[in-house]
């Protein structure tokens, strides 16, 4: 059970590429939330720039909640 945590909070904190964090938001989410695409989350990066650093890289920790309330008003848009 400890080691489950531990692997868990691993995975909230480890740098994604952009195609890590939408491969493991879409394996995550509920069926009913929108899927992350990387023409969105490239939207979401330059309209949340503040929240990257010059690496670019995601973290689930940092930016999946973010995601989760921003995608359904990119959706509306597109």
């Amino acid at each position: 059970m400890k080691e489950d945590y531990k692997k868990e909070q691993e995975v909230n904190f480890n740098e994604l590429s952009m195609e890590e964090f939408i491969l493991y938001y879409n394996q995550n989410i509920p069926i009913s939330f929108p899927e992350a695409t990387k023409e969105a989350l490239k939207e979401f990066q330059e309209t949340h720039a503040s929240l990257f650093d010059k690496s670019k890289a995601w973290t689930i920790d940092k930016h999946r909640r973010r995601v989760i309330d921003w995608l359904p008003s990119y959706n509306k848009v597109v």
